[in-house]
């Protein structure tokens, strides 16, 4: 971190003149005029982000801007950068409030990155870097020292590694430090990429190797610590030879040049050399976990669920000849019927087809691939046709949306199918091909295409009936055995749900659903008041209505309902800076399911919504049996004027319908399905509680 003066904002005529609104760290929308400098600068020649000074004058605050200029924010990966930067800065901010830990940090004033130049503000740096120190007294390295390891230690308890630990991150006034450098921080246990300089970043940073350890942080230190007092730069793999010779250094620093993080001291370990007892002290200080009776509730939950006696095994399908499914629209039994064949014309209407005068093999199975079927099952049903492929391949798997029409469900789902299309699930042993190739390429052309080019979508026209289920889009997945089942995707609009009666008959033959959660309806943070105001809603104590209107028309046949479901907290790039959902929103896509980290993110979105939006919002999760949680965004960002400023860069929107799949048995995951909608039972859990009770001998042991 470069110091930046403030003097020539002294010069009325010098300053920039604006008015600048950003977001609080409390979450209040803050509207000021400001006058910036014209003078500008590279934080560091490496990083997009510029620095300048500036004055605030509604309070005549001084801060420091750091922002982005409109063609280096088109950049992704320059956005995300400043989003980690502004995150760490927002964590540190909550958590460390009170001095003498909220001095170790740069203190955030603002942010808006929602912008074509996104920006966040600091106050301005207190000291100057080490940089620029030649040489360092002894009088003041070992308070410099201890600061140095106190930051490291809190931020360890915070699960935070420090990547860019140098002599120009590290300040100092003359009593106390200041560590800046927090777009390089990240969280403990991911994989290590190449960042800062040699030789403050440890060997195993600057190879990539391995996973983020709290003890790279104590290298770097190390090193800073060592060019202080020796007026040099240390070797970029191993010990100084001269280490010895500098007592305070071979005292403070045993074991922190170790070329493996193993083998280096943590940082609380340091520190207590610098004060004894000082990390204890510091975990004594760390804020009260407030999510734990709310996580305790949800496990609380899950036992019931395992506890109570499973559903009997329904089939829809039940009373249907060999060969028949049931019509997503109309819910009768119907079968393929090559007499009731049609085709799409060059004006998209409907051509009856006659297959039998085809005699070339070949073109006879792609022409029924983009064949449709006139549904007449039911004679006093509007009309409606059904695709081919999804009368030939059995039972066909049916997942709905559900949620207000404000939700961004059908942003969601359309960012779904195109992480399918993308390859998403070749991962897990899956492969796909559309049911309609005509209509998947309109849905590509219409929907997929213009949301990745940063335009708002319409609400979902669809292409199925006015007043019903609509229908968006169907595809062929070939599970890891070789056997290929239909998935349809329906989009229920919330406020159809509510009017009309046949939109809920559809739900007595769905398979799945995804109920997602619009966090501006549901969580009263003040954060989300800016997105309220321009969305025009308000805080809803009561639940999503098409949530309720879903859940009481959905069919029971045992003490929960037993389809398969997932609950998405959509829109989670509003609350991309908000525990939990900045850890799950960081994490990498995954490769293959796994049972614990899916619990785990439950476990996170469920007391995130007991806490602050009430029991009423997990409703489908308390009501359904096999249901999991989830974290998503399907554009990164929020729109400025119909458009997302950086394009949509979608996040964890696969992962509900992974649920969904490994539910339905079309991904193996570990444990097998039921473990993985419902938990794995702990050992004490299989005994019945009459008998532990009833067992004196129990008691004992």
């Amino acid at each position: 971190m470069t110091s930046t003066s403030h003097s020539h904002l002294a010069d009325p005529e010098s300053p920039r003149r604006t008015t600048l609104s950003f977001d609080t760290p409390s979450g209040e929308r803050r509207t000021t005029p400001a006058r910036l400098a014209p003078r500008e600068s590279r934080r560091d020649p490496r990083l997009p982000q510029l620095i300048r000074s500036g004055i605030l004058d509604d309070k005549a605050q001084s801060c420091v801007q750091v922002w982005l200029t409109t063609a280096d924010a088109a950049n992704p990966a320059a956005r995300a950068l400043l989003d980690r930067e502004t995150g760490n800065a927002l964590r540190l901010h909550r958590v460390f409030r009170e001095p003498p830990n909220a001095s170790l940090f740069p203190r955030i004033i603002g942010h808006e990155l929602d912008t074509p130049e996104p920006y966040l503000l600091y106050e301005p740096p207190r000291g100057f870097p080490a940089a620029r120190t030649h040489v360092m007294s002894a009088t003041d390295l070992r308070p410099l020292a201890r600061g140095l390891m106190q930051a490291l230690s809190l931020l360890d308890g915070q699960d935070l590694v420090p990547l860019g630990i140098s002599p120009g991150t590290v300040l100092w006034d003359g009593t106390s430090l200041q560590l800046w450098g927090l777009e390089a921080m990240v969280r403990t246990g991911r994989p290590r990429i190449r960042w800062g300089r040699t030789p403050y970043c440890s060997p195993e940073q600057r190879r990539a190797e391995g996973l983020t350890d709290p003890r790279d942080g104590v290298w770097s230190a190390a090193q800073v610590l060592y060019q202080l007092v020796t007026g040099r730069p240390g070797p970029a793999d191993r010990a100084p030879a001269d280490l010895a010779s500098h007592r305070v250094l071979a005292e403070t620093l045993r074991g922190a040049f170790a070329p493996l993080a193993r083998d280096r001291p943590t940082p609380a370990a340091l520190l207590d050399l610098l004060e004894p007892g000082a990390s204890g002290r510091l975990a004594l200080d760390a804020p009260a976990d407030e999510s734990r009776p709310h996580r305790e509730a949800f496990e609380q939950t899950l036992r019931l669920k395992r506890q109570a006696p499973a559903a009997e095994p329904h089939d829809e399908r039940d009373g249907a000849a060999a060969g028949e499914v049931v019509c997503p629209y109309c819910l009768e039994n119907i079968q393929l019927d090559l007499g009731s064949l049609f085709v799409t014309d060059s004006r998209m209407q409907y051509q009856p087809l006659n297959p039998s005068g085809i005699a070339n093999p070949l073109r006879r199975q792609d022409i029924m691939r983009g064949a449709v079927q006139k549904c007449t099952a039911d004679p006093d049903f509007p009309e409606h046709f059904i695709p081919v492929p999804y009368l030939t391949y059995g039972k066909p798997l049916t997942i709905a949306m559900v949620g207000q029409s404000s939700t961004g469900k059908s942003h969601l789902l359309t960012q779904m199918i195109a992480a399918i299309t993308d390859g998403g699930l070749e991962p897990f042993g899956l492969q796909w091909q559309s049911v309609n190739p005509a209509q998947h390429a309109r849905f590509v052309r219409e929907r997929v295409q213009p949301l990745r080019d940063g335009q708002v979508l319409d609400h979902t026209s669809g292409v199925g009936l006015d007043g019903f289920a609509r229908f968006v889009e169907s595809l062929l997945i070939t599970d890891a055995r070789g056997q290929v089942r239909p998935v349809a995707f329906f989009d229920l609009g919330g406020e159809d749900l509510v009017r009309t009666d046949s939109a809920l008959r559809f739900l007595l033959g769905v398979d799945a659903m995804v109920f997602v959660v619009d966090p501006a309806l549901a969580l009263p943070l003040p954060q989300l008041d800016h997105a309220r105001e321009h969305l025009g809603l308000a805080v809803n104590r009561d639940g999503d209505l098409a949530f309720a209107t879903v859940l009481d028309r959905l069919p029971k046949n045992g003490p929960y309902l037993d389809v398969a479901a997932a609950m998405v907290l959509g829109k989670a790039d509003l609350l991309r800076f908000q525990p939990p959902v900045d850890r799950w929103l960081g994490e990498a896509p995954p490769t293959a399911l796994d049972p614990a980290l899916s619990h785990e993110e439950s476990a996170d979105v469920y007391a995130l919504l007991r806490r602050l939006a009430g029991q009423a919002w997990l409703r489908p999760f308390d009501t359904i049996r096999r249901c999991t949680l989830h974290v998503s965004s399907a554009t990164g960002g929020q729109e400025a004027e119909g458009r997302y400023p950086a394009g949509s860069g979608p996040r964890r929107v696969l992962e509900p319908l992974l649920s969904l799949l490994a539910m339905h048995g079309l991904i193996d995951v570990p444990g097998g399905a039921e473990a993985f909608a419902v938990g794995k039972a702990p050992a004490l859990e299989a005994v019945p509680l009459s008998d532990a009770s009833d067992s004196p001998r129990e008691e004992t042991m």
